[in-house]
C-alpha cells in the first residue's frame, strides 16, 4: 500500500504526537479519512476501531491502579467521560491535527470538521501507535495527552463522594464522626449484598444496600444528607450549609 498522506505532513504529525514511527504507512493511513480513501478498508476506520478499544484498556487499567480504590461505578462513569468522542475531540483539536487529515474535496474546510472526524483521527492514531510499538508505547502517549481529562474526571467524582461530604458536616456541625453499622447480609460469598446505616451524634438514618461495604456506605451517606435536606435527589448540594 502506499503512502497517500505526505511526508512533509507525517513528520509533522510526528512532531506534534511525540512519537515517531518505525512504519510511517501505518501513521499514513491514520490520517486518511474515508472520504478520500480508494477504498473504506484503506482509510483510518478500522484503525480507529483498535485505536478505540486501546483508549478504553489504558484508562480502565489506570482508574483500577488508582490509589483510592475506586468502585466500579465510578471507574464506569469517569472511563465513559474520558474515552468520549466529545474529550478526543477535544484533544485532537488542541493538538493540531486536524489541519493533517487527509480529506476529500466534499468534506469542507478543516476549521469546520465534525466532532466525529477529530474524535476519530484521535483514535486511530493510537490504533497507528498501538500496532507500531505496542501497548506501552500507545499508553503513554494516551496517558500524556488525556490526563488533565482523567484528573477532571476524578475531581468530578470526588464532588460525590457522599462519605467525605458527611463526614465534613459531622465534625463541623456535631465535632463528630459518622458511624457506619453493617446491619445485614445477603447472598452467596461470591456475590453478597450489604445493608448499611450511618449514626450521627446517636441518630440513626435510613439505611442503605450496596453490593460492596463501601458502596453501601455510600449509598448510607447519601441517605443521610438527603434526610438532612443537604443534598438535591439528583445528587447536587443545597445551598446554605457553610463549606470550609
Amino acid at each position: 500500500m502506499e503512502l497517500y498522506v505526505e511526508p512533509d505532513t507525517l513528520q509533522q504529525c510526528q512532531k506534534i504526537i511525540g512519537y515517531e514511527f518505525a512504519d510511517l504507512q501505518l501513521l499514513s493511513v491514520a490520517l486518511t479519512h474515508a472520504s478520500v480513501a480508494p477504498t473504506r478498508a484503506e482509510s483510518n476506520e478500522r484503525m480507529e476501531f483498535l485505536g478505540d478499544a486501546v483508549l478504553a484498556l489504558a484508562i480502565c487499567h489506570e482508574l483500577y491502579d488508582h490509589p483510592d480504590t475506586l468502585l466500579e461505578g465510578e471507574m464506569t462513569r469517569m472511563k465513559s467521560s474520558v474515552v468520549s468522542r466529545h474529550t478526543c475531540a477535544i484533544i485532537a483539536e488542541q493538538m493540531g491535527i486536524a489541519e493533517l487529515i487527509l480529506l476529500g474535496k466534499g468534506m469542507g474546510p478543516h476549521s469546520g470538521l465534525p466532532m466525529s472526524v477529530l474524535a476519530a483521527v484521535f483514535e486511530a492514531i493510537i490504533g497507528a501507535i498501538y500496532l507500531d510499538g505496542g501497548l506501552e508505547a500507545a499508553g503513554k502517549f494516551i496517558l500524556t495527552h488525556v490526563q488533565p481529562h482523567l484528573e477532571e474526571a476524578l475531581a468530578n467524582e470526588h464532588q460525590q463522594n457522599y462519605k467525605s461530604m458527611l463526614q465534613q458536616l459531622a465534625q463541623r456541625r456535631w465535632n463528630t464522626r459518622p458511624e457506619y453499622l453493617l446491619l445485614d447480609e445477603k447472598g452467596p460469598d461470591h456475590s453478597k449484598c450489604f445493608e448499611v446505616s450511618v449514626v450521627i451524634d446517636g441518630v440513626h438514618f435510613p439505611s442503605a444496600w450496596g453490593m460492596s461495604k463501601k458502596e453501601a456506605e455510600q449509598e448510607a451517606a447519601r441517605q443521610a444528607l438527603l434526610k438532612l435536606e443537604l443534598l438535591s435527589a439528583g445528587g447536587g448540594r443545597v445551598g446554605g450549609e457553610q463549606q470550609d
